[in-house]
């Protein structure tokens, strides 16, 4: 699957635009984790992040949280893709559906999510509200101020380091690839 096909599935599924503009973020974070873990492969990376919550409008997650994730990959295989490797990740950004992670692919999906929405949530507090004007020392002191964003899981975020990177990577590759989208982010 390409990413053309990806996407089209995406719209298939996802309505909502603010699920579509966060399926976006963690698209690019993803293909910026890549070009440093896996550089062969950040179109695929790409794909995961892309794909990661397509069952958001599809399950009724709110009630039961072990039904994300699963619920995705049955919508893949109803579209005809069979493909291990994205499922699991897919699963494994969801320790809650039973998946935990293991791999590079895995751990990064897992930290890119709640990343994607803590960047933004701290770009939405700056008067332009532009990820331009976001500093990686604001993301940081945001990070240890457990009242900002609770919602974002922190202890997911910090999984990146089973990947070899740092939280410090992980900060600077949300903020240079969404920065990049920042159009389409509406940051």
């Amino acid at each position: 699957m390409n990413r053309e096909q990806a996407h089209e599935i995406l719209m298939k599924y996802m309505k909502g635009e603010n699920y579509i503009t966060h399926s976006y973020a963690v698209e690019a974070i993803m293909k910026g984790l890549a070009k440093r873990l896996a550089p062969d492969e950040v179109e695929y990376w790409g794909i995961v992040g892309l794909l990661h919550d397509l069952d958001e409008e599809q399950c009724d997650w709110q009630h039961d949280l072990s039904v994300h994730g699963p619920t995705s990959v049955e919508i893949l295989k109803k579209e005809g893709i069979d493909d291990k490797v994205l499922f699991d990740a897919i699963k494994a950004h969801n320790p809650k559906c039973g998946m935990k992670a293991k791999t590079k692919l895995q751990y990064s999906v897992l930290a890119a999510d709640p990343m994607s929405g803590f960047v933004k949530a701290v770009a939405q507090i700056y008067p332009d509200k532009k990820i331009a004007s976001v500093k990686h020392k604001s993301v940081m002191k945001r990070f240890n101020e457990m009242r900002f964003a609770a919602g974002a899981n922190r202890d997911y975020m910090e999984v990146i380091e089973f990947t070899g990177l740092s939280l410090d990577d992980l900060i600077d590759v949300a903020l240079e690839e969404m920065g990049a989208i920042s159009d389409v982010l509406g940051l």
